[in-house]
């Protein structure tokens, strides 16, 4: 099993010369570029995978591991149905075990108010067929066996499923390559290669590769990417983080969260822990220029994240990150190859706390590992899924922590989005324009 999580020190496992040219080249290694390679080279596309770092190095596998409909946004819940159906075909095809299991996921009420919302959001949910439900009080505590607490009640899908982030994004890649895929990594692209204003390939850090279309899927690096060809998306990037306790003693549980702690029990018999709704945003010039777009999340959920004045060196949003660059010198994406932000030790404990409070008969837990990552954002918590404004771009980015489990309908998406297939779903709601044409900004449920 890949060790958890992905980073530098992981040895590089694709690698070779640059190919001269290819169909589709797709810039970022994580799960929606990778599910983007296979289902594009399914559909008979060469495809170049470029990745700075390591597949799945970055948020891809530091996730949560949940695969979920529970609580999505209503016009992403058909896109999340339709990954659920996917996960399980994907396994049986690539013959090995992803850590998947079908043990649902159920979002906890601390409050009788929250329970007024899942109520709202199950409504609008209904008409897909969804199976979440709520659950009453008595029927929450015989869903958590052990719990010392009682809740209000809980919103539930027994369908939800969960996998090991580590474990399944690499496999997906040599799934893809197995399909025909070239991917490279520790090889940033620099810039778009553009003929007459259209794609004509991409400049990399090891050269130029020729292609028709691109498909920017840089996760936190995607804005600062775009902007330098004058394409504008208001993302930001918010650390989270996340601990592995030791395996501890079997008791069957959902994938559950609140506000304060988020649990799943992972493949090898510990538990996934995180603080379900502690986020840091680091202040820098994006998080100035995008202030306005954001006024709505900011208005709705203003103690959501915890603010500092600044980023580490090289990251994203960083003061001194530089925002120009020409494609023969080094660029941030090399000067950072993998964003591991330094978890925040007090709200581990903290976590850790929460937990063997809640389950005191799993007795003390230790942390096997604990790790932090930067999840890509967006003021109406849905990605942008759309061609550019330069013929032959295309953009899918901004999963706001959403991007693991929803990966291969995304990828499925793309494939057909890129080569004029039908995508099976409305993509209105993911328009890169919606944030200059004027459109009110729709923040969905808010669960």
């Amino acid at each position: 099993m890949t060790g958890f999580p992905i980073g530098l020190h992981q040895p590089v496992e694709h690698d070779g010369p640059l190919p001269e040219a290819a169909d589709v080249v797709i810039i970022g290694g994580g799960v929606i570029g990778v599910m983007s390679a296979l289902f594009l080279a399914r559909k008979g596309q060469k495809v170049v995978l470029l990745e700075k770092g390591r597949i799945a190095g970055e948020q891809s596998s530091r996730n949560w591991g949940w695969i979920r409909q529970t609580g999505r946004d209503i016009d992403e819940l058909p896109i999340a149905m339709e990954a659920n159906s996917l996960w399980p075909q994907l396994q049986a095809e690539l013959g090995e075990d992803l850590g998947l299991a079908r043990l649902g996921v159920a979002y906890l009420a601390e409050k009788p108010q929250s329970i007024e919302r899942y109520e709202t959001w199950l409504n609008l949910a209904k008409p897909y067929g969804v199976d979440s439900r709520i659950l009453t009080p008595d029927q929450t505590q015989a869903l958590l066996p052990g719990a010392t607490k009682r809740y209000h009640g809980a919103l539930h899908t027994p369908s939800d499923m969960k996998a090991e982030p580590w474990v399944a994004v690499p496999a997906f890649a040599r799934a893809a390559v197995a399909a025909g895929v070239e991917i490279r990594e520790n090889c940033a692209v620099r810039a778009l290669d553009l003929t007459a204003g259209r794609v004509g390939g991409v400049i990399s850090e090891r050269g130029r590769i020729r292609a028709d279309q691109v498909l920017v899927s840089g996760g936190a690096w995607s804005s600062l990417f775009l902007r330098q060809h004058g394409v504008n998306i208001p993302q930001l990037s918010v650390q989270a983080q996340v601990l592995a306790t030791d395996p501890l003693p079997a008791l069957d549980l959902p994938a559950a969260g609140n506000d304060r702690l988020a649990f799943r029990r992972r493949a090898d018999g510990g538990f996934t822990l995180a603080e379900g709704g502690w986020h840091r945003l680091f202040i820098g010039p994006d998080a100035f220029r995008h202030l306005w777009p954001y006024r709505e999340q900011i208005k709705a959920h203003p103690f959501g994240a915890s603010y500092h004045p600044a980023a580490p060196a090289g990251f994203p949003d960083a003061w001194g990150t530089k925002r120009r660059w020409s494609p023969d010198e080094e660029t941030p994406f090399e000067r950072m190859r993998v964003l591991d932000p330094k978890p925040v030790e007090a709200r581990q404990r903290r976590t850790l706390a929460e937990f063997a409070k809640l389950f005191p008969a799993l007795g003390t837990p230790r942390i096997k590992a604990s790790w932090s990552g930067m999840i890509d954002a967006m003021p109406d918590i849905v990605p942008v899924v759309d061609h550019a404004p330069i013929d032959g771009l295309s953009i899918c980015t901004g999963m706001c922590g959403h991007g693991f489990g929803i990966g291969p309908a995304f990828g499925r998406i793309m494939a057909d989005l890129m080569t004029g297939g039908d995508v099976g779903h409305d993509l209105t709601r993911f328009r890169l324009s919606r944030f200059s044409d004027g459109s009110k900004m729709d923040m969905g449920p808010g669960l």
